[in-house]
């Protein structure tokens, strides 16, 4: 029984794909999904996905603002801002694969993931939240979740609702403060904001605590971690922020202080702030507590 992937979202690849591509790689992409239809061997499936490269201009996908609106309500979380053309191509071979959605499927998948490079592996990774019955790559998606390697780790935890959707507790926040070592985005992290708690706002706090005291500047995504769950703790952390931090810094804390409804705390501070880039920021603050994804304009 063939098991093709029903995403709502490959609609949407093809689409991108048929818009973009030259005729020279759409006759490839055409005769590869020809191939896997007919029933290609596991070693197949991996040399098709490795060799895309050849066929492929290399470069960025390019989504249009429109695009990305129609991705996102395909399904949300899912913003292709910052695939690649070769990403779509590899995500399209991989949601074509005939019994993706079975057993048989999804062992070639992970052997496809065994001989990846670093751009295999991103696309396959990017691919996973469009597969059908996701769950079933939860340890894969976290095995990507805690690589070293931004780029892996951004397409496996960045603009993507998998680990949001599918990581129990301690994986999430995990991966979570990865992205703080790795130097990823965390406003990226689709579904921040609804997964913060008591034991998150604990571990980024340590975390502050061993930057400071190691003289290294702590990454302003950390205190998104907070919400209203760090206490006492958390607001001494943001105000020592605000008096010692760098532009970035302190117009993150002052954002933290209002996403944990201690925005009054600001206001001393914005009476002193010479910074006009900070001073608009901590009115902005003042104004009302911003979700994380806004926060994406802060110099980082």
């Amino acid at each position: 029984m063939q098991t093709t992937a029903p995403s709502s979202t490959r609609t949407h690849v093809q689409g991108w794909l048929a818009a973009r591509l030259s005729a020279e790689s759409k006759r490839w992409l055409d005769e590869a999904r020809a191939e896997l239809a007919a029933g290609a061997a596991d070693e197949r499936f991996c040399i098709l996905l490795s060799t895309a490269s050849r066929h492929v201009a290399r470069g960025p996908l390019a989504p249009t603002p429109e695009e990305r609106c129609k991705a996102w309500g395909a399904l949300e979380g899912f913003d292709p801002e910052r695939w690649t053309l070769l990403d779509a191509v590899r995500v399209e071979l991989v949601l074509a694969h005939p019994r993706i959605g079975d057993e048989a499927g999804a062992r070639a998948l992970e052997e496809a993931f065994r001989y990846t490079d670093v751009g295999e592996a991103c696309a396959l990774y990017r691919s996973l939240a469009h597969l059908p019955k996701p769950e079933r790559f939860a340890w894969r998606a976290g095995e990507g979740c805690r690589s070293s390697m931004q780029a892996v780790y951004e397409a496996a935890a960045t603009d993507t609702p998998y680990p949001f959707r599918h990581f129990d507790a301690i994986a999430w926040r995990q991966c979570v403060v990865k992205g703080l070592f790795v130097g990823a985005a965390l406003p990226r992290i689709f579904g921040l904001d609804q997964r913060l708690d008591a034991e998150l706002a604990r571990m980024a706090l340590d975390l502050a605590d061993e930057r400071r005291s190691a003289g290294r500047p702590v990454p302003i995504d950390l205190w998104l971690c907070l919400g209203a769950h760090a206490g006492e703790r958390g607001r001494t952390a943001l105000e020592h922020e605000l008096a010692h931090g760098a532009a970035g810094a302190r117009m993150s804390a002052a954002h933290a202080l209002a996403r944990a409804n201690e925005s009054a705390r600001t206001r001393p501070w914005l009476e002193r702030e010479k910074d006009a880039a900070v001073r608009r920021e901590m009115e902005a603050a003042l104004e009302r507590p911003h979700a994380s994804r806004e926060l994406l304009r802060l110099p980082r």
